[in-house]
C-alpha cells in the first residue's frame, strides 16, 4: 500500500477507529483467561508493529488477543498443571510457553509456503472456498453484535443510525471517520439520558436508560501508569512489574496449545484474502503469504515470550477498512502506538472501557456486516456458478460449520476454522466438472425447394 504522510489531526482521529474497533476483544481474552489484560495490549501494539515491520509496512492489518486460544489456555493454567506444589503461575507459565511454540509453527508454515508457491495455495483455496470464509468471519462475529446491542436497542440504534448517516450524507473529512461520529454520538447521548434531569422524565427512565451505562468510578481509582504484569512462575499472583521469567516449555501443553495455530493459520489467510479484496491489492503476492505468516506467527510467539495470549490478525479493524476506504498502513501503525501507550496507563484504559456496550454494539452492526458483504462481492466479481451442485456443496458447508457454533475437541475447532477447514477439503475432493444436463435436441429444420 502507499504510504502517504498525514497531518497529526486526521491521522489521529482515524487511527483511534482502529483502536475502538480492537479494544473490547483485546482485553477480554486476558480477562477470560486470568492473563492480564495491560500486557495482552503491550503484546498487541508491540505484535501488531513486529507484524507491519516484517511485511515491510504494505498490509494494514491490526493484530490483537486471539479467542481460538482461550480453551487450551484455560485448560491448561487452570487443570492440566495445577496440583499442590505447583500453583496457577506454573501453568500460566507452560501456557504461554506453548504459545511460544504455536508462534513457531506459522513460521515453520510460512517456510513451506515459500517452498511450495502461492499458486499451490490458490488452487486449493480458491474463490468458492475464499468467499463464504470472508462471509464466516462477519457472520460469525454477529452474535457478538446482538450481545453488545441488546443492552439498550435505543442507544444502540441512535449510534447506527448515526454512523450510516455519516458514512453516507457526511463530505471531507467526516466522511473518513464515521465510527468515531457515531461513537462520540451514542456516548454522549448515553451521557445526557443519565443526568438526574432527564431521569426525571419517566418516559426516558422507563423506555430510553433505565439504567446507568457509564461510571467513572474505575477511571478515578485507576493509577495514570503501572507497568505490564510479565507472567511467569515465579511473578504470578503478585503486583507485577518488570521481573521477568522465560515461560515453561511442557510438552503437554504444547500438545494441547500448538496445533491451535493450524485453525489460526485458516483465520489469517481469511482476514489477509479480506484485507485484499477490501484494498484491491493482492497482499498474497506482495508482500506474500509466507511473510504475513511470519509477521503473525512472530508476533504470536512475542507475546507468548511475555506472557500475553496469543495474537492473531483482527476481522474487527478490517471492517474499519471496508468501512471508511482508508487503506494506508500508516494509519493502523499508530493506533498501535495508542494503544502501546495505554498499555502503560490503567487510567486511559479505564476511560477507554467506559464506552458503553450498545455503543459499540450500535457499530459493529454495521462493521461485521460489512466484513460478510466482501466475501459476498468475491462470489460475485469471481463469478462463482452456484447453479453447480459441486459450488453449491463447498458454500453451503462453510457457512453453516462456521456459524452454527459446531465445535471439534472440545472446543478447540470450531467457527471460521472448522467451516474453512471443511471447505478446503472438499475443494480437494470433489470433482471439478461441469454438469452434464441433457439437452433437448432440436430437429434440423428441412429446406424444400419443390414448394
Amino acid at each position: 500500500m502507499t504510504k502517504k504522510a498525514l497531518p497529526l489531526s486526521r491521522l489521529l482521529p482515524l487511527s483511534f477507529q482502529h483502536v475502538f474497533a480492537m479494544f473490547g476483544a483485546t482485553v477480554l481474552v486476558p480477562l477470560l483467561t486470568g492473563l492480564n489484560p495491560l500486557t495482552a495490549l503491550f503484546t498487541s501494539a508491540t505484535g501488531t508493529l513486529l507484524f507491519h515491520l516484517i511485511t515491510g509496512g504494505k498490509v494494514p492489518a491490526y493484530l490483537g488477543s486471539s479467542f481460538a486460544f482461550i480453551v487450551p489456555i484455560t485448560v491448561v493454567a487452570k487443570e492440566m498443571l495445577e496440583n499442590q506444589s505447583a500453583g496457577m503461575g506454573l501453568g500460566y507459565a507452560a501456557a504461554t510457553g506453548a504459545c511460544v511454540i504455536a508462534g513457531l509453527v506459522y513460521v515453520a508454515t510460512a517456510m513451506l509456503v515459500k517452498i511450495i508457491g502461492l499458486k499451490a495455495i490458490q488452487r486449493y483455496i480458491p474463490p468458492v472456498v475464499v468467499g463464504p470464509v470472508i462471509m464466516t468471519i462477519g457472520l460469525g462475529l454477529a452474535g457478538a453484535a446482538r450481545d453488545m446491542s441488546s443492552g439498550n436497542l435505543f442507544i444502540a440504534f441512535f449510534t447506527l443510525a448515526a454512523v450510516i448517516i455519516c458514512s453516507i450524507f457526511a463530505k471531507g473529512f467526516l466522511k473518513l471517520v464515521p465510527i468515531l461520529v457515531g461513537l462520540a454520538s451514542g456516548y454522549i447521548l448515553t451521557l445526557i439520558l443519565q443526568t438526574d434531569a432527564a431521569q426525571s422524565i419517566g418516559f426516558v427512565r422507563q423506555y430510553l436508560l433505565p439504567e446507568k451505562l457509564i461510571s467513572f468510578a474505575e477511571v478515578a481509582n485507576a493509577p495514570w501508569f503501572a507497568l505490564p504484569r510479565f507472567v511467569s512462575e515465579a511473578n504470578y499472583g503478585t503486583s507485577g512489574g518488570i521481573e521477568f521469567l522465560l515461560p515453561r516449555f511442557s510438552l503437554p501443553a504444547i500438545v494441547l496449545i500448538a496445533p491451535i495455530a493450524v485453525v489460526t493459520m485458516v483465520e489469517h489467510l481469511g482476514d489477509m484474502l479480506a484485507i485484499s479484496r477490501t484494498t484491491n491489492h493482492n497482499f498474497l503476492d506482495k508482500p506474500g503469504l509466507h511473510r504475513t505468516l511470519i509477521g503473525d506467527g512472530l508476533a504470536t510467539a512475542w507475546a507468548g515470550l511475555l506472557g500475553g495470549p496469543p495474537n492473531t490478525t483482527y476481522g474487527e479493524n478490517v471492517g474499519v477498512l471496508a468501512m471508511t476506504k482508508v487503506y494506508n498502513p500508516i494509519v493502523v501503525q499508530a493506533a498501535a502506538l495508542i494503544v502501546l501507550i495505554f498499555s502503560f496507563s490503567p487510567k486511559l484504559g479505564a476511560l477507554l472501557a467506559t464506552i458503553p456496550n450498545p455503543v459499540m454494539g450500535g457499530i459493529v452492526i454495521l462493521l461485521f456486516g460489512m466484513i460478510a458483504s466482501i466475501g459476498i462481492r468475491t462470489l460475485v466479481e469471481r463469478q462463482v456458478d452456484l447453479t453447480k451442485s459441486r459450488n453449491l456443496v463447498i458454500v453451503s458447508t462453510i457457512l453453516i460449520l462456521a456459524i452454527s457454533g459446531i465445535s471439534i475437541g472440545g472446543g478447540l475447532v470450531q467457527g471460521m476454522g472448522l467451516g474453512a477447514l471443511a471447505g478446503i477439503l472438499l475443494n480437494i475432493v470433489l470433482p471439478d466438472k461441469e454438469e452434464e444436463e441433457p439437452k433437448e435436441k432440436i430437429p434440423t429444420p428441412i429446406t424444400r425447394f419443390d414448394q
